[in-house]
């Protein structure tokens, strides 16, 4: 259910040299449009599983811990594997990376619809997100690095941007068309033409490209990194069902403790660490990360109660609860390009305060959720819910990378793209942890804490919208 946007940076490419033959605008915009195809190959497929959720769960006999699963399980990997697969491409080359990406995710999509229990759609979807984690930040290198002039290279941008909206109109409505029909497996059978279209236009038009000075692994971090997030997801996941005080549960938090002490032990130590403890030192940098995981978290909380509220607390059928989404969609469609706007002319802190006020207003709306809700005002919170996502993105990376050095600006970026996934996988635990062993008659009022818990997340980013400026030291 993770949501992924189009900011997700790393170290960006070095623009080829002068000397190097220059591509056609042509070919320039066909590399372009083959990236985005992968970007909303990732996007439909997130928000196409999302309306699933209900009909998988029926087929496969999984409650909702296992549905919560079959959505983290690729989250996770995902953010895990975001700033290591941008660094693999940077030393083994952006286009084999890329297409080494398609390839899994595609062999991932068939295992998926070849799933014969939960257990087995839930690692297919793990190996779903490790491919995924090479398309995102990999095929925005491969943009950049082919536009050296930075007029066009914005243009690119802004089209890369428009797809995270198309992306997520469109997966609620082709899903819940599919749910109709064909079912549910159809859901990852899709994929396949998708991918061998995008491999046959990677080898023909993208170059290959590598980074001069490609960043060193860190395999320890990466180890402990996906240790730590799994551990404290898979606590709140499995919270509701070994109870939260029990033995387990408490041996769990001890362990997510000392396996996030331990990472940032490891980081402060490393020559060339996976995240730079010192970018944490900066104010400005602490709230933009933290602002990143709160939308994220609000984010897909409205996605997951919305489903399971509508379909099987009201009985609406896969294709309605899908174009319910449809309002969402077009907020954060049409505020992301005017929230850009907004940073360059005015800075990040209008948008930000936008973005957070349409987030606390949106979800204070649902709070008295109830079986019989009104149609408009659902639609209506979802609307401000996605106007606020919509605009919060661009003015967090801004603040994220304003007053670094440039040779952090990537890394910076990255982190941020992390916490974004990693608020994703959180919305999912903690709206999940509200509605598991839930009956339908009593999952509106079950949900009603989800949605103080986003309009939280819209006066946390009011916050970081208001905390003052940190010079690096």
């Amino acid at each position: 259910m993770a949501v992924h946007p189009t900011t997700t940076h790393y170290d960006p490419p070095t623009p080829p040299p002068a000397s190097a033959p220059a591509l056609s605008a042509r070919r320039r915009w066909t590399i372009l449009a083959v990236c985005c195809l992968s970007m909303f190959l990732v996007g439909l497929d997130t928000t196409i599983v999302n309306v699933g959720l209900p009909t998988i769960g029926a087929d496969l006999s999984a409650g909702t811990r296992e549905l919560q699963w079959i959505v983290d399980a690729y989250t996770l990997v995902l953010a895990s594997l975001l700033i290591s697969s941008g660094a693999l491409a940077d030393r083994f080359g952006r286009r084999r990376v890329f297409q080494l990406g398609l390839t899994l995710f595609g062999a991932a999509s068939l295992a998926c619809a070849l799933a014969p229990s939960a257990g087995a759609l839930t690692v297919a979807r793990a190996v779903q997100g490790m491919g995924a984690s090479m398309l995102s930040p990999v095929a925005l290198a491969i943009v950049v690095n082919a536009m050296p002039d930075r007029t066009e290279r914005a243009r690119a941008i802004g089209v890369w941007a428009s797809v995270f909206g198309l992306s997520m109109a469109t997966g609620p409505l082709v899903g819940g068309a599919l749910l109709t029909g064909p079912g549910w497996r159809s859901l990852f059978w899709i994929n396949a033409p998708v991918i061998v279209i995008a491999l046959v236009l990677s080898a023909v038009f993208v170059p290959e490209s590598r980074s001069p000075r490609p960043r060193r692994l860190d395999l320890p971090g990466q180890v402990l990194l996906i240790a730590a997030i799994g551990l404290w997801v898979g606590v709140l996941i499995e919270g509701p069902r070994i109870g939260w005080s029990s033995p387990l549960a408490l041996a769990g938090y001890a362990c997510a403790v000392t396996v996030t002490a331990a990472f940032g032990w490891t980081e402060v130590r490393r020559r060339d660490p996976l995240m730079e403890p010192g970018l944490f030192r900066s104010l400005q940098f602490s709230g933009a990360a933290l602002g990143a995981v709160a939308v994220f978290v609000a984010l897909n909380v409205t996605l997951l109660l919305n489903t399971l509220y509508l379909q099987q607390a009201r009985g609406w059928t896969p294709l309605a609860a899908g174009a319910s989404v449809l309002p969402l969609a077009a907020g954060a469609t049409v505020c992301a390009p005017l929230s850009g706007w907004l940073v360059g002319r005015f800075g990040a802190r209008p948008p930000l305060l936008l973005a957070g006020g349409f987030l606390t207003v949106g979800g204070l709306c649902l709070v008295g959720l109830d079986p019989h809700t009104s149609v408009p005002l659902l639609l209506t919170a979802y609307l401000l819910i996605g106007t606020g996502v919509g605009f919060a993105n661009a003015p967090l990376t801004n603040t994220a990378v304003s007053g670094l050095p440039p040779a952090q600006a990537g890394v910076a970026g990255a982190i941020t793209s992390t916490a974004r996934q990693f608020g994703a996988a959180l919305g999912i635990a903690l709206a999940g942890a509200l509605v598991t062993g839930v009956a339908p008659a009593a999952l509106a009022h079950a949900t009603r804490p989800g949605w103080l818990l986003t309009a939280a997340c819209g006066l946390l980013l009011l916050l970081v919208a208001n905390a003052p400026p940190k010079k690096n030291t």
